[in-house]
């Protein structure tokens, strides 16, 4: 069984990061988890422009300390997660290296984090902060998009969840928390694998049968490899849904998501030397800077 024990949520006082820690508070309120709010106070980089930084002592007062970890409180009050009784930390340092070793500190099984923060990128929270913990982060994190709903007055539930598989490890292992995700929640699961290579085109009437023959022996190949590797999941606590789909992976996602109403997207973020989130190549980062509802991704 998939335990979260400790939940960091880090928090820039945007709208963005409260909606995260709406999220945060309803996986700590599941799994009975200990919930750290973390505020990064930016340090300029002395190391890469002029050499060694000064401490931090020179660089965030006491004073100012205690006003930010105050506006932390307050944050968490408005998230509804105060009855839940969570750690207020305020740290300096370079924003996504911060977060990283906290989490790898504590250690920490799940990293919330809210896109499209303060920053005005049109991209993650504080700009490219998400996307780098993204890339080295040491457990599953949950991007939490503007889009998604933020309500402090109902417990938020994944009831629709979707899953791409592509059957790398870091897939299958996401899908293990997807049916877990789907059974608290008495929901149901789709696992939808995408067929990149397969044209999405229907072979026009002039088309060699042979042509037509193999695109649908690899269809029905696909679909028989994903039902033999869900064949085995009990169904009593939720709902398994199987889907092959011939379009670019990321695309379907999305589009699947939006069709469906999907409450979140539970995939798989491989890492190659620490640099790169892989699922289907690029398609983890398109997603999650797209996706209109939560996306958890998932470390092999």
């Amino acid at each position: 069984m998939i335990a979260f024990r400790h939940i960091l949520c880090p928090v820039d006082f945007s709208d963005a990061s409260t909606r995260a820690l709406v999220y945060a508070t309803a996986f700590a309120a599941w799994y009975q988890a200990q919930l750290e709010t973390l505020h990064v106070v930016p340090v300029f980089d002395f190391d890469a422009a002029m050499g060694p930084s000064p401490s931090s002592g020179e660089v965030l007062s006491s004073a100012a300390h205690d006003r930010l970890v105050a506006e932390l409180r307050r944050s968490i009050d408005l998230a509804g997660a105060a009855a839940f009784n969570p750690t207020a930390l305020v740290l300096e340092g370079r924003v996504h290296e911060t977060i990283v070793n906290r989490a790898t500190a504590q250690p920490a099984d799940l990293l919330v984090l809210g896109t499209h923060g303060r920053s005005g990128f049109n991209r993650l929270l504080l700009g490219s902060v998400s996307e780098k913990v993204l890339r080295i982060a040491p457990c599953p994190v949950l991007t939490v998009p503007p889009a998604a709903p933020a309500t402090t007055t109902a417990p938020v539930a994944f009831k629709n969840i979707l899953c791409p598989i592509d059957y790398s490890p870091a897939a299958l292992k996401a899908l293990q928390y997807a049916l877990e995700l789907g059974r608290q929640a008495g929901g149901q699961v789709t696992v939808l694998y995408a067929l990149e290579y397969v044209d999405p085109e229907e072979p026009g009437e002039h088309v060699d049968f042979d042509i037509r023959s193999y695109r649908q022996q690899v269809i029905d190949h696909a679909r028989r490899r994903l039902h033999a590797k869900l064949a085995g999941e009990p169904r009593t606590w939720c709902e398994i849904e199987e889907i092959v789909a011939v379009n670019r992976a990321y695309k379907e996602i999305l589009q699947r998501a939006a069709a469906s109403k999907a409450d979140i997207i539970v995939m798989g973020a491989q890492g190659t030397g620490g640099l790169e989130l892989l699922l289907y190549g690029s398609n983890t980062q398109h997603v999650v800077r797209a996706a209109t509802c939560p996306v958890l991704t998932v470390r092999a």
